[in-house]
């Protein structure tokens, strides 16, 4: 049969949920980008090299995402003020079969 895309469900701060279906290797970015979720902003478009697609891993996944490099963790303490342990960039999380039905919560501000 055919492999359905792996899904991704947004959590945003008031609540609201968005469940997208996006093609694997697709980032978390992207995923909410290309799909009209409203709470990631992406500034950079992927580098990096903002926070604005900060976002927290559902504690239920945090062990199968897996900790955020020292770059990522670098940039997450400089520029997004809500950071938690959780806390990682969209950009940087690629959806795969193995993250199939990911969970992300966005924060209540990208700034």
């Amino acid at each position: 049969g055919i492999n359905r895309m792996p899904s991704v469900k947004f959590i945003a701060h008031d609540g609201t949920e968005s469940e997208v279906h996006v093609a694997a290797g697709t980032n978390v970015m992207h995923a909410a980008v290309d799909n009209g979720v409203r709470g990631i902003l992406a500034d950079c478009g992927g580098a990096c090299s903002c926070a604005t697609c900060h976002c927290y891993v559902d504690e239920a996944w945090t062990d199968k995402v897996g900790p955020a490099p020292q770059v990522e963790q670098d940039m997450l303490e400089f520029s997004a003020s809500t950071a938690q342990p959780n806390s990682r960039l969209g950009c940087q999380i690629s959806v795969s079969e193995k993250l199939d039905g990911l969970v992300v919560r966005l924060p209540q501000a990208q700034y």
